[in-house]
This record gives C-alpha cells, sequence and structure tokens, in this order.
C-alpha cells in the first residue's frame, strides 16, 4: 500500500516530470460530496468499455505532427482537501489497496470514457488528472481513430506492488485502412486521497511499449524507392556487381510513388517504431531481365577467377530474347563487364568466319596454318609449326591466326569486317541496355597489317564482355536482338541479318571447337547444343588476356580475365560455371 502522492516509478508522459507529491481527492460520479467514499458494491471482474468516434479527421502531414505530450508541471486535484499533510492534520493510517472489484469499476468507468473521447472524464479518474488529461487529448489527436475500443480482458490482478492491475485490449479502426490496430496493454489501481480507487496513470496505459518522453502519432512515411527485383520478382541487393547499377535504375515514366501512413512510437535515442501500419508505402517497380540464381553463379565465377586482384568480368545473355541474364565483374572502379574495351583476340575469329564464307570460302576449304606468315608484320601461332591441309574449320577450332591472317588478306577488302560486325552483329551500333554502357569499336584498317590484327582480335578493336556475350548468342540463334538489362529499354536493330547458312556453319564450327578443339577442356560434360571459341589477347605486356565466349541451349556466355593466360584457363573455367549452372541442351 501506498500513499496518494508517492511516486511509484513513472514519470510524466512524454517527457515532462510527473506530479509527484499530490494527494488527490475526487467527488461521485453520483453528486456524492467531494471527498466521499467511492460506492463499491458487487460488480462484474470482467469488464468493457467500447469506444466512440474520435472527433479529429485522419489527415496527418508528415512527421512534423503533434507530439503525444502528457506532462503538465504542477498538478490539481478533482476537489476536496487532499491528505493529512494539505490540510495541516497529522498523517492519516495507511488505507489498504482498493479491492478488485473497485478496480475492476474504475477501470471501466476510465475506459468508458477514454473510449468515447471524453478526455475530461477518463483523466479525472486517475491520479494525476491534468497529465493525464493532456496526454489522453494529444493521442486523441495524434492518433485520430475512427472508432476506439477499450474492453477489459480479465478480472483485477495483484501487481508486484500489491496494488490491483486491470488488462484491457484496445482496437482502433482507421479511414482508409483495411484493418484495425490491436494492442493489449494494462492500468494500475491505487487508492486516492479520499480513500477512493483510482487509475494510476503511467505512459503505458496509453500504450505498453511507450516510456517516459516517447510519442505516439500517425504519421507519413518516407517516401519508398523503388528496388528493382530480377525477372523473377526476387530481389537483386547483395551482388557485389550491381551494387552501383540498381540506385540508377528507376521506372521508364517517372512512375508514381505513394506514400504511406503508419502508427508510429519514437523515442529519444532509438529507432521510431512501427506500431500499425495504415497504408503501406509503394513504388513502382521495375523487373530486370537478369536471373537473380545466375547472377550468383557468376559473381562466385569471376571472384574465383579474380583472385590476387586480376581484373575479369562476364555477361550472360538469352539468345532467344536478348535479355542480360547475369552482369559481374571483378571490383576495379567501374562495371568492365559493359563499359570497358580492350581486344578480344581469337573471339574475334568468329565474325571474321562469317565475312569468309560470306565471300566463298566453306568450312571444308583449306586454309593451310603456316608455323608464322607475314603482313608485312610477323605472325605466329601459340601452336607452333606447320599444318599445310588445315581446313577453314580446322583453323577455327584450332585458333590458326596465319590461316585467318593470308585468308584475310586475300578475300577480304579494308572494311569487310567492320561492315559484317556492324550490319550482321551490331558491334559498333548506338545500344541502349537500361545503363549506361560502351559501344564497340572496329575500325577500318588503313594497313595490312592493322587489317591482319583485326583477323585475330588485337590491336584497335574494343569490345567488352556485353559485346562478346552478343555475338555468340546471335550465332546461336541466328539473328541479332541487342542485350537489355529491362525489357522497356529502347532497341537498336541491325541493319542485314547473318545468313542463315554462315549461321549453321558458324554453329558447328563452334560445337566442334567445344568438343574437340581449345574449348574442349573448360565445355566437356555439357551436353546439349553447345558450341564455343577461345581466345587470348595480348596486352603489351608478358601477360596475355583470357577471352572465351560460348553457348548452351538458350544461354549465351563471355567472359575475360585480364592477365589470365589461354582463353580456356581463367575465362573458360568462368565461362563453363555458368553454362552448367542455366544453360539446356
Amino acid at each position: 500500500m501506498r500513499d496518494v502522492g508517492e511516486p511509484d516509478g513513472y514519470q510524466g508522459y512524454a517527457g515532462h516530470t510527473a506530479l509527484d507529491g499530490y494527494d488527490i481527492e475526487y467527488g461521485d460520479r453520483n453528486g456524492d460530496e467531494a471527498g466521499a467514499p467511492r460506492r463499491s458494491g458487487a460488480r462484474k471482474a470482467v469488464l468493457a468499455a467500447v469506444g466512440g468516434v474520435f472527433a479529429a479527421l485522419l489527415a496527418v502531414g508528415g512527421y512534423g505532427l503533434h507530439n503525444i505530450v502528457a506532462a503538465v508541471q504542477g498538478g490539481s486535484s478533482n476537489g476536496g482537501s487532499g491528505g493529512a499533510q494539505a490540510s495541516g492534520t497529522a498523517a492519516k493510517t495507511p488505507q489498504a489497496p482498493p479491492t478488485a472489484e473497485e478496480a475492476a469499476a474504475v477501470a471501466e468507468d476510465f475506459l468508458a470514457a477514454w473510449g468515447r473521447g471524453d478526455v475530461t472524464a477518463a483523466s479525472a479518474l486517475t491520479d494525476r488528472p491534468e497529465t493525464a488529461r493532456a496526454a489522453l487529448a494529444s493521442f486523441q489527436e495524434n492518433v485520430p481513430a475512427r472508432t476506439l475500443a477499450l474492453t477489459a480482458t480479465g478480472p483485477a490482478t495483484t501487481g508486484t506492488d500489491g496494488e490491483p492491475v486491470v488488462g484491457f485490449r484496445a482496437k482502433a479502426e482507421f479511414e482508409g485502412a483495411t484493418g484495425a490496430w490491436e494492442y493489449d496493454s494494462t492500468l494500475g489501481v491505487v487508492r486516492g486521497g479520499s480513500g477512493r480507487a483510482v487509475v494510476h496513470w503511467a505512459p503505458t496505459v496509453l500504450h505498453p511499449h511507450l516510456a517516459p518522453g516517447g510519442t505516439i502519432a500517425v504519421k507519413t512515411l518516407p517516401d519508398p524507392v523503388s528496388k528493382p527485383t530480377d525477372r523473377n520478382g526476387k530481389p537483386l541487393e547483395g551482388f557485389p556487381s550491381l551494387a552501383a547499377v540498381l540506385p540508377r535504375i528507376t521506372p521508364a515514366d517517372g512512375g508514381t510513388v505513394v506514400s504511406g501512413r503508419a502508427v508510429v512510437l519514437s523515442a529519444a535515442g532509438r529507432e521510431p517504431e512501427q506500431l500499425y501500419v495504415l497504408t503501406p508505402p509503394s513504388a513502382p517497380q521495375v523487373k530486370l531481365t537478369l536471373d537473380a540464381e545466375l547472377q550468383r553463379v557468376a559473381e562466385e565465377a569471376i571472384k574465383q577467377q579474380a583472385a590476387g586482384g586480376k581484373p575479369a568480368s562476364l555477361v550472360a545473355i538469352q539468345p532467344s530474347t536478348g535479355h542480360i541474364l547475369a552482369m559481374a565483374y571483378s571490383p576495379s572502379g567501374h562495371n568492365r563487364a559493359v563499359s570497358a574495351g580492350q581486344a578480344p583476340g581469337s573471339t574475334m575469329k568468329v565474325i571474321t568466319s562469317a565475312a569468309l564464307l560470306e565471300a566463298g570460302v566453306t568450312p571444308d576449304t583449306v586454309v593451310p596454318c603456316k608455323d608464322t606468315t607475314n603482313s608485312p608484320r610477323q605472325w605466329h601461332n601459340d601452336e607452333r609449326g606447320d599444318f599445310p591441309s588445315y581446313t577453314l574449320a580446322d583453323d577455327f577450332s584450332h585458333s590458326c591466326n596465319t590461316g585467318f591472317i593470308d585468308k584475310g588478306l586475300e578475300k577480304l577488302q579494308p572494311g569487310t569486317l567492320t561492315k559484317v560486325a556492324r550490319e550482321q552483329f551490331g558491334l559498333g551500333l548506338e545500344w541502349h541496355i537500361g545503363i549506361d554502357s560502351r559501344d564497340a569499336t572496329i575500325p577500318v584498317p588503313r594497313t595490312n597489317d592493322e587489317a591482319a590484327a583485326e583477323y585475330i582480335g588485337q590491336d584497335t578493336i574494343q569490345v567488352n564482355s556485353l559485346a562478346m556475350a552478343s555475338v555468340a548468342a546471335t550465332v546461336q540463334s541466328g539473328k541479332f536482338r541487342q542485350p537489355v538489362l529491362r525489357d522497356d529499354a529502347k532497341r537498336v536493330t541491325a541493319p542485314g541479318s547473318l545468313p542463315a547458312g554462315v549461321a549453321r556453319d558458324l554453329r558447328a564450327m563452334m560445337a566442334r571447337t567445344a568438343t574437340q578443339g581449345t574449348a574442349r577442356t573448360p565445355m566437356a560434360g555439357l551436353t546439349g547444343q553447345i558450341g564455343a571459341k577461345t581466345g587470348t589477347a595480348e596486352s603489351g605486356g608478358t601477360a596475355t588476356n583470357s577471352w572465351f565466349i560460348a553457348y548452351r541451349g538458350d544461354l549465351a556466355v563471355a567472359a575475360e580475365v585480364d592477365g589470365g593466360g589461354h582463353g580456356f584457363a581463367a575465362a573458360g573455367v568462368a565461362a563453363a560455371q555458368v553454362l552448367k549452372a542455366g544453360g539446356k541442351g
């Protein structure tokens, strides 16, 4: 048992000091004299108070709301002279705590008054009427429910301090919200200075999580940020290669952002807690063409091959649609998968072969693979020796440089390679994939040396994994489809098309390379429609760059590893990992 004004560990609501040290006396609600004992008698232990309608409209303008402020400096009573100290008389004999019936009765009256919005009547039934009145009024204003029902959830129990405690359920309904905000709380009951039972006011009466200095209000939530997903609606956060990409993805038409509203509990030094969302925020969503599972494999494949700090990248494309399914690169300050420009090595022989086939050369045409040749610059092969009986298909599968240089200088005019690359493979056109990217550069050679270098993918040619994955995809499907990261990107169309016979011969030559040629090791075990081409590009130093392009079913991949050596090694291993995970025969 405690005196009326004795602090019990609670502070005034919403950061103000509680009114301790006051003896509160109350007149009877039925007209009894002030200070008269509160009526008692049989009351039901389970009580319900159904709330009425709050007058405030549900219109909240963001985080600049009135906070729920429950503190009023100073205190007052309902009337009467207060306790013995206030009257100057000797201290009164301590009184027994309210009975369970008395607690149930005052709780019923308090909850009913609060529920119907009568904050004056409700606060008069507490031991801190002014503090309670301010807090209840602020709650009513800042949590403008259409209806508020407050229902006792059981008989009064005895708290740790010996005083009775009544549990209750709050249910608030709001205009525009589909459900109701419901929560459970408790209120304590003490004996006032006049001897009658009153509700002990504390912030937790409003909500069990509310601490002194805290606020509860309906607030406008921050505008949501559109988070692009993969083609299946899966999240794409957490992929290193996409960290700089996703923030730049916005809805094509700007979209409409819908601000949400929620009942928010705020407290100093703590993150705001959303107690109930009235209307969820929404933002236009963008589905990218990426596949989250394939992206995961691509990230891991590049991570393995880029160990030791080697720059590397990989792009996977769906040939039937041009959709970019994966895009990974090692940390290098920029997205080298789509923004780099470098020579592709012998993977360029796919386009050189297309030009030769259109010039009348067939896969079975004998194209000797000499140990060296001159343009007048001297060229050689990785596989040393003379192979005079090699055909074009042999030169392709064994990646013979001298055969392609000799036949290219014999059959192709300056600019032919540039034209075939542009008109049939789309290289050199201005692509709009959905993010910034670098277009391929295949200049018209000015000398035989420059032409020879281009035929085998060296020197002035500038491409990236995106461009070369598209080359593999064009061969697989027989048609150039500009790669895109999002379906609403504006695509360009190649002015020409790859002849059906040429596409067929290229597929046969790439299939042979994958099963019997330089790409057989990384492609081992892959079934179905497969094709590949290796590339090793000179970079001016002692180390060479590893390139690999391939397809398996409706999946085309290109990978490159700076300083990775031969194409079948680093780049080939990375590309094969992705083909195994996502390609189908």
